[in-house]
């Protein structure tokens, strides 16, 4: 068969249009691939980009500096460091802001610790409950504040009525935690001035506390410490409810078990003079209350003071001796002037 030129100009244009028109369609098809690919990426990058986001919000919840913002790589050290050895510095740290009436600091680090201690132990277990109770305690230091100790306090008794169950040979650690529990309680009772509560709960910390060293499972000295925060607990009850006579026996064996176990000269034992002076001069008992003024005057002085602390220090006696309205106190008042 013998192919016309015409025929032949009309075949190879049918063939390239044929050829175009697969590689416009290849083409669209390759342009269409392309923007998926495209998407998929987006969507990937833009996944990564998340989970990234979300892994730096978790890293910034456990790290030791969390306001600080996080950079694009973390060191090894920070990522990876235990839950445990966060936990222990960030207790070791809420103690140094104490220490140093950095309460808001300090609150924000007991709080940490309690995020800390759900990672390492759980939802149910007694260091939650103790890092619960911490944290009650924590704010029992500032003003305004007690109405937020009694609901950690009170959530750390719900842990600890779910993880207490028999048989309690190897329970001593969740007694002691409990001991500390209802004296943290009565506390709060206390600060909300609701002091039938605050009596109960000092009375359970008092009797548990009891039962531990009668079975062993606290050493006499320790008993000691836990007594002295109690029986001052409950003479500051009597004395809120204006009961001074009722309070001072307390206030006296508080200050007793604080000399064995602290010592005389110590911050605890100047507090609790004080604050048995107050009761005293209250009930009138002035020539008392002058005499453990000054006594706290005198450890005041011997370690060294601040200007404004001797002056605060000097101004309680004064306030006690003129009182009194007796010359005698007068004459001890301007002994301590001169």
């Amino acid at each position: 068969m013998t192919v016309t030129p015409v025929a032949e100009r009309s075949l190879c244009a049918r063939q390239r249009s044929k050829i175009c028109a697969q590689m416009t369609m290849f083409q669209s098809q390759q342009q269409s691939h392309d923007t998926e690919d495209n998407e998929y990426k987006n969507m990937q990058e833009s996944q990564e980009t998340h989970i990234s986001n979300h892994l730096d919000e978790v890293v910034a919840a456990v790290s030791i500096n969390p306001r600080k913002k996080i950079q694009n790589k973390l060191p090894q050290t920070v990522l990876f460091q235990p839950p445990r050895e966060k936990l222990h510095l960030c207790e070791e740290k809420a103690k140094s802001c104490f220490s140093s009436h950095q309460y808001k600091q300090g609150i924000h680090e007991l709080s940490r610790c309690i995020a800390l201690t759900r990672i390492c132990y759980g939802d149910s277990h007694w260091k939650l409950a103790e890092a619960h109770i911490s944290l009650a305690q924590g704010y029992l230091l500032m003003k305004g504040f007690s109405l937020q100790a009694k609901q950690h306090a009170e959530k750390a008794k719900e842990i600890l009525t779910d993880f207490i169950v028999p048989p309690y040979d190897d329970n001593t650690d969740v007694f002691k935690c409990s001991v500390e529990l209802f004296h943290t309680l009565g506390r709060a009772f206390l600060s909300l001035q609701k002091f039938k509560e605050a009596s109960e709960n000092l009375v359970k910390a008092e009797r548990l506390s009891r039962e531990l060293l009668q079975c062993g499972r606290i050493v006499k000295e320790e008993w000691i410490e836990v007594q002295a925060r109690i029986k001052l607990s409950f003479a500051q009850v009597y004395h809120s409810q204006k009961k001074s006579q009722e309070a001072l026996p307390h206030y006296q064996e508080a200050l007793e078990y604080v000399e064995i176990s602290k010592g005389e000269e110590s911050p605890e034992y100047v507090s609790i003079l004080r604050e048995l002076a107050g009761a005293e001069q209250a009930l009138g008992f002035h020539n008392t209350a002058i005499n453990h003024f000054l006594q706290a005057h005198v450890i005041i002085l011997g370690r060294s003071p601040s200007q404004e602390e001797a002056a605060d220090s000097a101004q309680l006696v004064a306030r006690a001796a003129v009182a009194s309205r007796r010359p005698e106190h007068h004459v001890q008042l301007l002994s301590i002037q001169t």
